[in-house]
Parts: structure tokens; sequence; C-alpha cells
């Protein structure tokens, strides 16, 4: 099973999305990590990427499309694929059908975590991360642990992001109204559009886009 998780910065994407692959033996493609991780292991698209980020430039669609491939080709996803942060244009949509379909995969459902912008902006801001693990921490729901050590991995590095403030945010979701949304429509056309709730506990969201999944 591939899906794609769609919704603004903060909405908990990546959260759900580890979950995903500890529940379902899926794979998280996240476009960063991967670019990463192909310019560490040296691969072709990999090397081109890290030119590209070397000058300072955007790397392309077609190069982010060819370390998409690259995973596709070299991963044993038994529980299918995570699209996590990618596409984020139309014209990006458009190339993962084009790449799924040549390679004989399907996507099984686009799942749009809504959200209330001022809601998040009060999540947000009030949000750390463990720097090794991933795991999340909030001041209202789940305060860091007073001995300032995760509950999951043990790490003391439980960081504040620095672009984690209101006016920061406000700018991130800007963008994201501008250049992602679109692909709401995108999808809903496509009938593969399923919405839930970003906003309930992360337990509930979980249960939802299990519902969806099946």
């Amino acid at each position: 099973m591939n899906i794609i998780l769609l919704g603004p910065p903060g909405a908990g994407k990546g959260t759900q999305a580890r979950k995903l692959v500890d529940e379902r033996n899926m794979v998280q493609l996240s476009t960063g990590d991967m670019l990463r991780e192909a310019r560490r292991n040296g691969t072709e698209m990999g090397k081109k990427a890290g030119e590209i980020m070397d000058r300072g430039d955007l790397v392309p669609d077609e190069v982010v499309i060819g370390i998409i491939r690259e995973q596709l080709e070299n991963d044993n996803a038994g529980g299918g694929y995570i699209f996590d942060g990618f596409p984020r244009t139309l014209a990006q949509a458009d190339a993962l059908g084009r790449l799924l379909l040549d390679m004989g995969e399907n996507l099984d459902a686009v799942i749009e975590m809504q959200v209330d912008d001022d809601v998040l902006v009060d999540r947000i801001t009030a949000r750390a991360t463990c720097k090794d693990c991933g795991e999340v921490y909030n001041d209202n729901t789940k305060p860091i642990p007073a001995d300032g050590k995760c509950t999951n991995c043990g790490s003391t590095k439980i960081e504040r992001r620095p672009d984690d403030n209101e006016d920061s945010l406000r700018t991130r979701l800007m963008a994201y109204y501008k250049q992602t949304s679109p692909l709401v429509g995108y999808y809903y056309a496509k009938d593969d559009l399923k919405s839930v709730n970003g906003l309930a506990s992360m337990d509930d969201v979980a249960a939802s886009i299990a519902k969806v999944l099946g």
C-alpha cells in the first residue's frame, strides 16, 4: 500500500508516518532524508543532488524523482511506502504519478490532515523534538521530562526548532497554502483524497488513518 500524507507544517505527518512504519512495516520516504542518504551513499542521483545543494540551489524535480526511483528500486517495503513532504506541487504530483505507473505501483490513498491555523500555531510554538529519535514533546500535552531525557531513547538532545515561532510558522503556512494546498483538489478530483482531523489526539488521528487504510 502506497500513501501520501498531506497537511501544513506541524500537522503531525511525521508522527503518524512513524506509527505506520512501526505498525504496518511501511517505509517512510521523506524528501530531505532521501536527499541526504542518497548523497551520503554516493548514488548517481545523490551525487547530482550534492553538487546542486553545494551551490546553494534548490534540487530540481527530476533529480528528486530520480532519488525516489532509486529508493523504490532498492528498498523492499513489504507494507508499502509513505510519501511525506512530497509531492509539494502539481508538477511533482504529475511526475510521481508517472513514476509509480512506470514501476507498476499504485497510489492507494492520499490522506489530508486538516487543521485550524490558530490552534496549529499554539501547538507548534510549544513543541520540542528529540534530535536523536524524533520523539515530539509539547509544553501543554506532553512536557519534556523533568530529567531532560527522552522517554523513547534516553537522549538529552531535546531541542526546539529555531523556526517554531509564530511569525516563521505563519510564513511557512502561507507558503503551504500557495504551493501545496492545490493538491487537495487535484487528488479529490482523482477520487484518492481522504481527510482526517489532524488536531485530534495522536491516537485518534492514528485510528482515523487506520480506518481509511482498512
